[in-house]
């Protein structure tokens, strides 16, 4: 008889505890819905607006119709992928470079990593402009050291865009990937030289595929923050390198069309979360760990 009031009683303390948990949770909730949901759910609302406030989807429908918005995706994709190509390049032997460091010099090096993050945004892009214009520094150093003769376009145009994008995003690659170097245990490494790999044959087999999981996840966060990037693309790009975003801008602060400007962000935030899904899937694909022992 008395292992009916005890379950009565479990019962009764489990759900005081999912309450209090719900208690604990429900601030977090109201401030993600806030901040989160309501704008987004007031966007898409706002894209399906015509000018006199009707329901409608011309706005979807132009983009489709319009050369001009596949141009300015194209161009966005392009400076995208480039900068996190242009990054891995730069940043992969950095990040390696600092993995193998004493972690005292490691940790003395990533201030020169994170040093870029302290300084404002709009500060640097203006620097670039200052050192990459016709009559910057650049062009006059190179021009008395004899490299050219004359000025070159540096800035205002793909070339510039890529340059200040570069120089942002570098850090948001090699954080990632730093600390999954890092993390690697290097008994794994030293397995693989007893058993005779070479050194080129125990990075590519068992050091690459380790840190794959840190390399992946810097290429995205580089990937997903220049879709939606804005400054350094509309200052170095000089109006003739049209992303997604200065579209946006200019639909709004030009045309006063909300509608156009909301569409174009609700495609922009599903394209963005297709990405993210299908990169979460391919990571699953297989365990880099799996891979190493298998190789």
């Amino acid at each position: 008889m008395s292992a009916l009031p005890n379950a009565l009683a479990l019962k009764r303390a489990d759900s005081i505890e999912r309450l209090w948990l719900l208690g604990l949770v429900t601030p977090a909730m109201l401030l993600i819905v806030i901040t989160m949901v309501l704008p987004v759910g007031w966007l898409f609302y706002l894209s399906l607006l015509s000018d006199t406030g009707a329901f409608t989807t011309e706005h979807y429908v132009r983009m489709w119709e319009q050369p001009s918005y596949f141009r300015t995706f194209r161009t966005t994709f392009e400076v995208s992928i480039m900068t996190t190509a242009i990054c891995l390049v730069i940043g992969y032997p950095l990040a390696y470079f600092l993995s193998e460091l004493p972690k005292r010099a490691a940790n003395l090096c990533m201030i020169a990593v994170l040093l870029p993050l302290w300084t404002s945004l709009l500060v640097r892009t203006y620097a670039w402009l200052v050192l990459l214009q016709r009559k910057g520094l650049i062009n006059n150093w190179a021009i008395e050291l004899g490299l050219w003769t004359e000025p070159i376009a540096l800035v205002h145009n793909m070339l510039g865009t890529l340059i200040g994008t570069v120089h942002v995003m570098l850090p948001f690659l090699i954080l990632p990937l730093y600390s999954s170097m890092r993390a690697i245990d290097r008994n794994y490494l030293r397995a693989a030289a007893n058993l005779g790999a070479s050194p080129m044959k125990t990075f590519w087999s068992v050091f690459f595929p380790l840190a794959m999981p840190g390399m992946a996840t810097g290429a995205l966060i580089v990937f997903i923050l220049c879709l939606g990037f804005y400054i350094t693309p509309a200052v170095l790009g000089g109006g003739k390198v049209i992303m997604v975003s200065s579209r946006i801008a200019n639909d709004i602060e030009i045309f006063f069309n909300w509608g156009a400007a909301s569409a174009l962000g609700v495609v922009l935030l599903v394209m963005t979360a297709l990405l993210i899904w299908i990169f979460m899937k391919l990571l699953k694909i297989s365990n880099p760990v799996d891979r190493a022992i298998a190789a």
